[in-house]
């Protein structure tokens, strides 16, 4: 299994958990990984943090949403809604968004379908996150549950897989290239 640490900021807040805390334990458990998520705070404050969490972890940081701040981190993630904010095309979107982020850097999308990995194909990306595994508690607006169906879906991926939404340490699958692991990291 190869860890990919979801941070979310509104998660530390709500444990008590300090932002070093998260971080000593993705490297107790050997994240290759680690994103940062802050969907309130402004671009300053989340910036601070991408920089307090370079300083500490040498693995792959990326940053959620956040493209204009790539500079400080290895790569962006966006959800389906969130590239739909770039361009009403998502490819175009991710187009755009490579352009912006350039070729050094990684990008990754959310996907939840096997419609949205289909055309996942056609992009220029690094990685899919698939999803929602099993339910979750830290997203309210997770709609379609995939359950056993997530592994035959990532089969059709041609970019690297990331499996989202509830998913353990313990999970196996053959066609997931990483294990995105946020509350189960820390509970």
């Amino acid at each position: 299994m190869r860890l990919y640490a979801l941070c979310d900021q509104e998660l530390l807040d709500k444990k008590g958990l300090l932002l070093e805390d998260f971080i000593e334990i993705a490297k107790q458990k050997k994240a290759e990984i680690l994103q940062y998520r802050n969907k309130s705070a402004d671009i300053a404050f989340i910036k601070q943090q991408l920089i307090k969490i370079r300083k500490s972890y040498d693995g792959f940081l990326i940053v959620n949403d956040a493209y204009e701040l790539v500079e400080f981190c290895d790569g962006v993630h966006v959800g389906q809604e969130d590239l739909m904010t770039i361009d009403k095309d998502i490819f175009t979107a991710v187009k755009i968004l490579r352009e912006v982020v350039g070729k050094d850097k990684i990008i990754g999308i959310s996907t939840h379908n096997e419609e949205e990995v289909l055309q996942a194909n056609k992009m220029d990306l690094n990685y899919i996150g698939l999803g929602a595994y099993r339910d979750t508690t830290t997203k309210s607006d997770v709609s379609t549950v995939l359950g056993n169906k997530l592994d035959k879906i990532a089969s059709l991926s041609k970019h690297q897989v990331a499996a989202i939404g509830g998913v353990r340490e313990s999970d196996t699958f053959m066609h997931v290239a990483y294990h995105v692991i946020g509350s189960g990291l820390i509970s």
